[in-house]
C-alpha cells in the first residue's frame, strides 16, 4: 500500500524523477522522461504494479517499518534514510539519481552504519505504468527486464534471485561495508548500458547540486525553505528543453476517494512563467533564459493558438485517456494521463506569460527579438478576443464564463506590452492598446464588482468569489490601498478560509451549479495561500502575513515539500507532489516578507 503523499521523497535527474517513500520503497518512476510510462507504479495502484524497495530483512517475513532518520544531503537531491534495527545495528540507504550523461539511473547505496544488519533488496519491474510484466534474465552477469521498447539494467555486487516475478537480493552489512545497486534504462534494441560506477556517480551528483545552490542571491531568513524549493523547482525543470513540468506524477487527487486526478507531468504556461519570475529574482538567469528559448520554441509560428500548456518539449498533442486496470492512489479513480485541458480557452495565460517576458526584459535577459514579436502578436489576439468567456485559470470542466482574473490579466499582458512600447523596444499603436487597456480596466471594475459587498467575485454577474483575486494588487491592476482590493481579500478571508485558516481556489460544496463541472470537494489550495499573505503584507498587515507563512511552511513534510493542496479535514497533503505551484509562491512570498522586514528572530 502506497504511503501518504507527504511520507515520499523526491529524487531526479532533470528529465524525470522518483518517489521514495519512508519504509525505503520507490513506488513511481517514469523512463526516461517525466511523461513516460512508468516502470514503478505502486503509488497508483498496489505493489503488483511495480516498485523498489530496500531496507532492513525480517525473520518473520514482514516488510520493514518507515525509516527512523531521513534527510536531504545539505542543500542537495541526495536522500539519506536510516533504521535502527534493534539488537542488530544501524544502516543507511542513499539515494539519488545523478544528472544525466547517458543512460537515467536510480542508484541505491546501502551503508553499514554500525552493528550487523540483515538487509533485502526487491525489485519489481513493471512496464507500461505496470501493465507489462518484463522478461527479466541475465546478460554477462547483469539482470535486464525487456518489454518491448524498454529495457531496465540492474547492477549490483551481491547475488539476485528471481522469486514470483520479482528480483531479490539478500545481504548482510556491517559498519564500514557498502553495497550499491543502480539501475540504468535504455532502448531495448540498444547495446547495454556501462556498468554503473555508484561511488563516482554520487560525487559528481553532490558536487553538481553544491555548485548550483552557490548561485542563489537570496540570503534572508527563510533561506532553508527557499533554497529547497528553488532545488524542487531545478528538479522539476527537463534539462534538454528548458521545459518545467507542474509536478512529476499524475492523478494523485485533490479529494481522496474522488475524481479530482489529473495529469500534471507537462509544463503549463502559467506555472512555468511565475516560476521564471522566481527564478530570475534568486540569480538564476541560465534557467530563466531556457525557459523563455522553450516558450519560444512551443509558441513559434501559432502564437494565436496560444495552450495552455505544452509538452516538456513543446509537444501540443496531450490527449487523456484513463488507465482502468489501476486503482489509484487510495483508490481515487480513474488515473488519468494526458490532459484534456491542453485545449481550454484561459486567457489569463496570455497576461501571464507577457508578465513574464516583460520581467526577462525589465532584468536585462538578453534580448530576443522574436520575444518582443511574439508579445506583439498576442496582444493582436486579445483585441479581438479578451471579451469572451473561458475556462479560466482553474481549468474548470463546466460552462465557460467571464472570469474577473481571466479579464484583470488580459489588463496585464495590454499593460506590460505597452510598457515594452514605450521603452522603445517594440513599435505598436500605442494609442489604440491604451484605450483597449482603459476599457479593459472599466469593464472589470463596472462587472466584476459586487458594491454591495464591497468585493470582487468570480466571474461577471456571480456572488461567489474566487482566491485568484488576490492577484489583483499583485499584478499593478488596483493599487492595494483601493477599497475594492482590501474588500475582497477581507471578503476571501471571511468566505474561502478553512477553519485552520488556510484558502480555497472557490466554493465546491453549495457553490453555484456547474462552477467547476466537478463532482466532491477539494482542500485548501496552497498557492492561494501564500498569495493571501502577500496581500496581507501588501496593504499593511505584515505580522498577519508572517503568522500565515511561518504556519504555511509548517505543512512542508519533513524534507520541505509541498503537494498542490492541504485536506483540513484529514489533516494530510492532496493533490499531485511536489508542486511547482506550491513552490513558486513560497519563494515570492519569503521575498516580500524579507523586504518589510516581518519577520520574527
Amino acid at each position: 500500500m502506497a504511503g501518504r503523499i507527504e511520507d515520499y521523497a523526491l529524487i531526479g535527474d532533470m528529465q524525470t524523477a522518483a518517489l521514495v517513500c519512508r519504509d525505503g520503497t520507490a513506488d513511481w518512476l517514469c523512463l526516461p522522461r517525466f511523461d513516460s510510462h512508468a516502470v514503478f507504479a505502486g503509488l497508483l495502484g498496489t505493489e503488483e504494479h511495480g516498485f523498489w524497495r530496500i531496507g532492513p530483512a525480517h525473520a518473520d517475513g514482514t516488510e520493514p517499518p518507515a525509516a527512523d532518520r531521513r534527510r536531504y544531503v545539505g542543500d542537495s537531491l541526495i536522500l539519506e534514510s536510516e533504521w535502527d534495527a534493534p539488537g542488530r545495528g544501524t544502516v543507511r540507504v542513499t539515494d539519488f539519481m545523478p544528472p544525466r550523461d547517458g543512460a537515467p539511473q536510480l542508484v541505491r547505496i546501502v551503508e553499514g552504519v554500525s552493528g550487523r544488519v540483515r538487509m533485502r533488496s526487491a525489485l519489481r519491474m513493471r512496464f507500461s505504468y505496470g501493465r507489462v510484466v518484463p522478461w527479466v534474465h541475465q546478460v554477462d552477469g547483469r539482470t535486464v527486464a525487456v518489454a518491448g521498447p524498454d529495457s531496465i539494467w540492474l547492477d549490483t555486487d551481491v547475488e539476485t534471485h528471481g522469486e514470483d516475478l520479482t528480483t531479490y537480493s539478500d545481504f548482510t552489512v556491517k559498519e564500514g561495508d557498502r553495497v550499491a545497486f543502480t539501475i540504468s534504462w535504455q532502448p531495448s534494441h540498444h547495446p547495454q548500458p556501462p556498468v554503473a560506477d555508484p561511488m563516482g556517480a554520487l560525487e559528481a551528483t553532490s558536487e553538481f547540486w553544491r555548485e548550483w545552490v552557490d548561485h542563489c542571491t537570496y540570503r534572508g531568513p527563510y533561506r532553508e525553505a527557499v533554497v529547497r524549493s528553488l532545488i524542487t523547482l531545478k528538479a522539476l525543470t527537463y534539462a534538454p528543453t528548458g521545459g518545467i513540468v507542474a509536478a512529476p506524477t499524475t492523478s494523485l487527487p485533490e479529494d481522496i476517494g474522488g475524481v479530482r486526478n489529473w495529469d500534471y507531468r507537462y509544463t503549463w504556461l502559467r506555472d512555468a512563467a511565475i516560476t521564471l519570475s522566481s527564478l530570475l529574482r534568486t540569480g538564476y538567469r541560465e534557467e530563466a533564459r531556457a525557459w523563455r528559448e522553450w516558450l519560444l520554441r512551443a509558441v513559434a509560428g501559432d502564437p494565436e493558438n496560444l495552450q495552455i500548456m505544452y509538452g516538456i518539449a513543446g509537444e501540443r498533442e496531450l490527449g487523456e485517456a484513463e488507465l482502468d486496470w489501476l486503482p489509484g492512489y487510495e483508490n481515487s479513480a480513474p488515473v488519468r494521463v494526458g490532459n484534456g485541458a491542453a485545449n481550454q480557452l484561459q486567457l489569463d495565460v496570455y497576461g501571464e506569460v507577457t508578465e513574464a517576458l516583460h520581467l526577462a526584459h525589465m532584468t536585462g535577459l538578453s534580448r530576443n527579438d522574436y520575444a518582443s514579436l511574439l508579445q506583439l502578436k498576442l496582444i493582436r489576439y486579445l483585441e479581438n478576443h479578451w471579451d469572451q468567456p473561458d475556462e479560466g485559470i482553474w481549468e474548470v470542466r463546466g460552462p465557460r464564463r467571464h472570469f474577473v482574473h481571466s479579464k484583470v490579466m488580459a489588463w496585464v499582458a495590454v499593460d506590460r506590452t505597452i510598457k515594452l512600447i514605450e521603452s522603445g523596444d517594440a513599435d505598436g499603436p500605442l494609442d489604440r492598446w491604451r484605450e483597449l487597456r482603459d476599457t479593459i480596466h472599466r469593464d472589470v471594475c463596472e462587472k466584476g464588482y459586487d458594491p454591495e459587498r464591497n468585493t470582487f467575485t468570480q466571474s461577471y454577474g456571480s456572488k461567489e468569489l474566487d482566491a485568484a483575486l488576490l492577484l489583483i494588487p499583485q499584478m499593478g491592476f488596483l493599487p492595494p490601498d483601493d477599497k475594492r482590493v482590501i474588500g475582497t481579500i477581507e471578503a476571501i478571508q471571511r468566505e474561502l478560509s478553512t477553519g485552520d485558516g488556510f484558502i480555497l481556489r472557490y466554493p465546491t460544496e453549495g457553490a453555484d451549479e456547474g462552477v467547476d463541472g466537478l463532482p466532491g470537494d477539494e482542500g485548501a489550495f496552497l498557492a492561494c495561500s501564500f498569495w493571501m499573505a502577500d496581500d496581507l503584507a501588501m496593504i499593511g498587515r505584515v505580522d498577519e502575513a508572517r503568522r500565515l507563512f511561518e504556519k504555511l511552511l509548517g505543512l512542508r513534510n519533513d524534507l520541505g515539500l509541498l503537494a498542490e493542496e492541504w485536506d483540513p479535514r484529514l489533516q494530510r497533503q492532496v493533490g499531485n507532489f511536489p508542486q511547482a505551484f506550491s513552490h513558486v509562491p513560497l519563494i515570492d512570498t519569503a521575498l516580500r516578507l524579507t523586504a518589510s522586514g516581518a519577520y520574527g528572530g
